[in-house]
């Protein structure tokens, strides 16, 4: 039993990844330690397309982050705001973007999108869709132009949804499958307002030509890492870490490697 494991006196340090509702089952396993650990539990990671991004290069990374290993990325994008200047190029280039996946089995070289992790999770990833749908959300990919083996349920087509709000749980909760929200805000106040509308903060990306703008957006923005003009990438040299029911602690850099350590202060007098 893994959380007997972790309750175990000789376990010093935990770092768990997994559902937040694993993680606190974890945190309370250890409640009788006083011990450090690392959670990186859910995420809605949120990008935001300023007018002024380049919009080519925007789209065919936004598209990678959001569909790459079938969106079961835990920095993924699950969620787009894009600046209302250049809503309707981002999501016809966008779309045409989508298209470009092959949806089939990972032994075939020509594949390039496989099969969801297990049915529970094709299960759970349709149903937050139909959700959404059901709410007035507008599915933009023809799922007949994907050529897959239907008899298997966890083969899901990349789909990107319009005319979605933050009253679905699509938009909120974790999907962690080939799909992405898009929306069309004002400006980037909006943005900001609706990428911290979440129970999670993992990352946040922003596509921009203008540095200083991005470090003010990334200034505000509830997240752990900030990206400008990249997502869905760790670097060794920086802290993984996480804020709200994303979890605590950090993997990663410097930081990460003190935790793994103890601080022992050596105090000796010689006598003369």
């Amino acid at each position: 039993d893994s959380l007997k494991i972790v309750a175990d006196k000789r376990i010093n340090f935990v770092s768990f990844t997994g559902s937040v509702k694993a993680g606190y089952d974890v945190q309370k396993a250890t409640q009788t330690k006083f011990i450090d650990m690392a959670l990186e539990l859910g995420g809605k990671d949120p990008a935001y397309a300023r007018y002024d991004c380049d919009l080519n290069k925007t789209v065919e990374n936004l598209v990678d982050g959001s569909f790459f290993n079938s969106g079961q990325s835990c920095c993924g994008i699950e969620r787009i705001y894009v600046d209302e200047k250049i809503y309707d190029k981002f999501l016809e280039l966008f779309i045409s973007n989508t298209y470009n996946y092959k949806l089939g089995n990972p032994l075939d070289k020509e594949t390039n999108l496989g099969p969801v992790v297990k049915l529970s999770a094709a299960d759970f990833i349709l149903k937050q869709m139909d959700q959404a749908v059901s709410k007035g959300a507008k599915k933009m990919i023809d799922e007949n132009k994907f050529h897959f083996p239907k008899e298997h349920k966890n083969y899901l087509v990349p789909q990107v949804l319009t005319n979605v709000s933050h009253d679905m749980n699509f938009m909120t909760e974790e999907t962690f499958g080939p799909c992405v929200g898009i929306m069309k805000v004002k400006d980037e106040n909006e943005a900001i307002k609706l990428m911290n509308d979440s129970p999670y903060g993992l990352t946040a990306s922003i596509w921009t030509k203008d540095i200083e703008v991005a470090e003010k957006i990334g200034n505000q923005v509830e997240t752990g890492t900030f990206f400008m003009n990249r997502c869905d990438y760790l670097d060794p040299a920086l802290s993984w870490t996480g804020v709200k029911e994303t979890g605590k602690g950090c993997s990663l850099s410097e930081i990460a490697y003190e935790k793994l350590t103890a601080p022992k202060s050596f105090h000796l007098r010689k006598e003369q």
